[in-house]
């Protein structure tokens, strides 16, 4: 997946769409499909950038008192355990992972003065000043009970998309992510190009997931993520008809060969990371763990800690 220009720090489009849950088959293909709402756009920009180059972490709604039990709570996704003291090395690393807890409030994701919007918001950087970035996993084409290990070791937040194709019936791994605190959202049944696609089609790809996802998991998905980062309107008015509460693009993406920046040369408060559940076939030989050590190593480096996306979207 390329990273996508031209997006906004914080781009809305407003949206006017009803929620509606259809029943579905395992494999999506009977799900009621949404008919088609109106809808009226405008784009709006937010940027939180000013506090990017402040030493150290800085939390501008205040910690919640216990980082990884009330995230937990204020997601509704299961607590994360805390991580072995010396989890860490086993990976290594020369320090632990700094946890990240939630803020008080999440952030709005409209600008000043812009109005509520009516639909969801396109999001490819989280508006905060806090010291933290997001890792977010696409796909589910690999399986690496390392890496679960490894999530588990370095108390690890991430947020799976996860297309029902390439999980291919295997719901169970990215279960065991899930109970460690990890939340796991929407990416279409087969990662089709849906730009472009009419409205019914589009509406089938979201919604078929949305009910695979709710039935595996027993919680339905909020945040989608378009294959590609393709999208038109009828991608958002779509969406926003399956329950989707938020489109979750990115702002840095990790390949095998290090971190790709969607502008400038480093990372920043709030950045959305991408990368793939991958291995080493498509990773120039690299394991999963191979290439998400990395990624962490290069995170502390920049001075972040990782935070859970759901607690802040």
């Amino acid at each position: 997946m390329m990273i996508k220009t031209g997006l906004s720090r914080c781009l809305v489009l407003v949206a006017a769409a009803a929620l509606l849950a259809g029943c579905g088959d395992e494999d999506g293909a009977g799900t009621a499909v949404p008919s088609k709402p109106s809808m009226t756009s405008t784009s709006s920009k937010s940027s939180s950038d000013a506090a990017d180059h402040a030493p150290g972490p800085s939390r501008e709604s205040g910690p919640a008192p216990d980082a990884r039990s009330a995230s937990g709570s204020a997601s509704g996704l299961p607590s994360p355990p805390v991580p072995p003291p010396d989890g860490y090395r086993r990976w290594g690393l020369d320090r632990p992972l700094e946890a990240a807890p939630p803020p008080r409030t999440k952030p709005s994701l409209v600008p000043p003065g812009a109005g509520a919007p009516a639909g969801p918001p396109i999001v490819d950087h989280v508006p905060t000043r806090d010291r933290v970035v997001f890792v977010t996993i696409d796909d589910g084409t690999e399986k690496d009970p390392a890496f679960v290990q490894e999530v588990r070791d370095l108390g690890l937040p991430i947020t799976g998309f996860l297309t029902d194709e390439e999980v291919a019936g295997d719901y169970d791994y990215f279960g065991q992510l899930r109970r460690l605190g990890n939340g796991m959202q929407n990416h279409t049944l087969t990662h089709p190009r849906l730009a472009g696609m009419e409205y019914e089609g589009q509406a089938h790809q979201i919604c078929g997931q949305q009910e695979i996802l709710t039935r595996q998991f027993g919680t339905r998905p909020y945040l989608f993520r378009p294959p590609y980062g393709a999208l038109d309107d009828d991608t958002v008015r779509a969406a926003a008809a399956c329950g989707v509460r938020a489109l979750v693009m990115w702002s840095a993406e990790m390949k095998a060969g290090g971190l790709e920046y969607a502008s400038g040369d480093r990372l920043h408060s709030g950045d959305i990371i991408l990368a793939h559940f991958r291995g080493p076939s498509q990773q120039n030989g690299l394991t999963m763990t191979d290439v998400m050590t990395s990624l962490v190593r290069e995170i502390q480096a920049q001075g972040f800690a990782v935070a859970r996306l759901e607690d802040y979207l």
